[in-house]
């Protein structure tokens, strides 16, 4: 009986480790979503600032003809005109803040929409994602990426196109100014003010901005898998390594694992569809999102909710009111995006953290 006991109530064997390991595996991979998104969004910022700025101006003209600016270019030539080229960068560092927080947020929570996708066994971890499924990860991005954006945004909208009296002239307040201005007649929720439409732009354009990426991105790995093998593939604009596959050249759908890398083209292709996606689909719930951003905080007049605003520019203008300064966006879109992704997926494919 004593031996059965003691065989009975003998300690097991340790777990294997494999556990703290992939646990370290995708803490490492998080921190690197969130430093090399943060770099590749100020990367891109500095390209798309200046179009920001003119796009923010055209979507919040008042409501009165003839409107101050005719156009994109009009707006540019009398932005230089009376504040010089850097005016068009004018308050640009809470747009950098949040241009870092953004595409980190944005590349974090897409990770964090798969693992969710993964641990309620709707997918295998052993294959790789349907585009379906990453037009979905896109969208849970978005929606947690639009909470940390809106107060962005509206420090940013105040800026860029500050609240004067008839006749006088505006002067653009610093970001301390502005974000004590708010809190100071509206609160923390003033914070917030807006956030119906981020919630929607985000929601559908990292939807699209994702899921044309990798669309795009299959698509050329498809036409590249029929004319050049991975063993034969050479290119100085293609990448060499084969140890460790980078995340843009990882298969996102049922295709053959041998692809070849995408070349640097392809790559920057590949993100400026997702650019131009994400910025043409969901435009008018940014100008209305930018319309009321853009009122003085002190207003005493009542805050007009998104719907009313998106009514008053369609009675207005119709369409083209609520496309107002879509051209000029989806162009900036274009090297914007493009960068962005080339920088992230070069960081995360050669400069590994763990």
């Amino acid at each position: 009986m004593a031996t059965a006991t003691t065989a009975d109530f003998a300690p097991k064997s340790p777990p294997a480790p494999s556990l703290k390991v992939k646990s370290k595996e995708a803490l490492m991979d998080a921190i690197e979503d969130v430093i090399y998104g943060s770099i590749a969004g100020v990367a891109g910022k500095y390209i798309e600032y200046p179009f920001d700025t003119v796009k923010v101006r055209l979507q919040s003209q008042p409501d009165v003809l003839p409107l101050r600016y005719t156009g994109p270019l009009d707006c540019f030539r009398q932005s230089i005109r009376s504040d010089g080229f850097l005016g068009l960068y004018r308050g640009i560092s809470a747009p950098l803040v949040g241009a870092a927080l953004e595409t980190s947020s944005l590349f974090f929570w897409e990770r964090v929409g798969r693992e969710l996708l993964f641990t309620a066994n709707l997918y295998s971890r052993q294959q790789p994602l349907p585009l379906s499924a990453l037009w979905l990860t896109g969208a849970i991005s978005g929606a947690f990426t639009s909470l940390v954006l809106t107060p962005v945004e509206l420090v940013k909208c105040k800026i860029q196109v500050p609240a004067s009296a008839p006749g006088t002239v505006a002067v653009a307040p610093r970001p301390l100014a502005v974000i004590r201005d708010v809190f100071r007649h509206q609160g923390l929720r003033g914070f917030w003010h807006g956030q119906l439409g981020t919630l929607i732009r985000e929601t559908g354009g990292c939807a699209a901005w994702f899921g044309s990426k990798e669309t795009v991105s299959q698509l050329f790995r498809h036409w590249n898998s029929r004319s050049t093998p991975l063993s034969l593939q050479s290119s100085p604009f293609t990448s060499t390594s084969t140890s460790i596959p980078s995340p843009q050249n990882l298969p996102t759908t049922q295709s053959s694992p041998d692809l070849a890398p995408l070349p640097l083209y392809q790559q920057a292709l590949a993100g400026a569809s997702a650019g131009m996606s994400y910025n043409f689909l969901f435009f008018p719930a940014d100008t209305i999102k930018s319309r009321m951003q853009t009122v003085a905080a002190n207003s005493t007049a009542p805050q007009v909710r998104f719907w009313d605003e998106g009514r008053a520019i369609w009675r207005a203008y119709g369409v083209r009111g609520l496309y107002r300064g879509c051209g000029i966006t989806v162009v900036r879109s274009v090297p914007s995006s493009a960068l962005i992704f080339v920088v992230f997926d070069a960081l995360k494919g050669g400069l590994h953290l763990s």
